[in-house]
């Protein structure tokens, strides 16, 4: 737990992209109307759940207003309210809505990661920030090591992204690589690796991506890593573990 938070505040330090520390510093400072009297977080963002994971979900990179803003992994945008609730809706959270980074939300045998860990422009990083990055998500992969038994990856960039860590986290990665779908589930030496359309405002408002279609996936990961459903219980009472 201790190596995890340490790697979580290393990451919050890192200056390695000058493009993205440029950007994600200009938009703290200029801010959006709406949150014109929040003080920005303005760094890269670590990774958000126990140390203890039996489950990772991977995401692309923060959103400027969003996790640049609140300093939490898919806080304070729309996207994060689409995955947020799913993950309550299954009881893997312990509330539907993620606001501030101090608001009680808890996360229950599931971290969320990403592959970028600063604000992009137009939310799109260059291959070469994605690979200067990657050291960060393949020490949290060795560090998760021990518990992780599933991994849900919103999209095609992360699905891209994360298959190099694995490999260079010491798993044996099938070749050629698995192709990205929505529902793709691949064997990954001890994991389950499952695809999932991102939850951009793009895909959920076209309804390319619709809330079932979310939760029938995290419920899959969610079942191979021996996290119980509870979403008959109380969902404030923290799901079991099957072994």
């Amino acid at each position: 737990m201790d190596a995890l938070a340490d790697l979580d505040r290393r990451i919050a330090g890192c200056r390695a992209c000058p493009r993205l520390v440029d950007w994600r510093e200009e938009v703290a400072r200029t801010k959006r109307a709406a949150f014109a009297d929040w003080t920005y977080w303005g760094r890269p963002v670590p990774g958000f759940g126990p140390a203890d994971a039996r489950m990772l979900i991977v995401g692309l990179a923060p959103a400027a207003h969003g996790g640049n803003r609140t300093g939490r992994m898919f806080t304070g945008d729309r996207s994060g309210d689409v995955l947020y609730q799913a993950l309550y809706d299954i009881g893997l959270a312990s509330q539907p809505t993620a606001v501030t980074a101090d608001d009680g939300l808890e996360l229950h045998g599931v971290r969320i990661t990403s592959p970028v860990h600063c604000a992009p422009p137009a939310n799109k990083p260059t291959p070469g920030e994605r690979d200067t990055c990657r050291p960060w998500l393949v020490q949290e992969l060795n560090l998760l090591r021990p518990t992780l038994r599933s991994v849900v990856v919103l999209g095609a960039f992360g699905w891209q992204a994360a298959l190099p860590a694995f490999a260079e986290a010491g798993r044996r990665v099938p070749r050629p690589r698995p192709v990205f779908g929505h529902g793709a589930r691949v064997p990954l030496d001890g994991l389950e690796l499952f695809g999932c359309f991102h939850v951009s405002q793009r895909n959920t408002f076209t309804g390319k991506l619709t809330p079932e279609m979310l939760r029938d996936v995290l419920r899959m990961a969610a079942e191979t890593a021996g996290l119980r459903d509870r979403t008959a219980e109380n969902r404030t009472t923290r799901p079991s573990y099957d072994g």
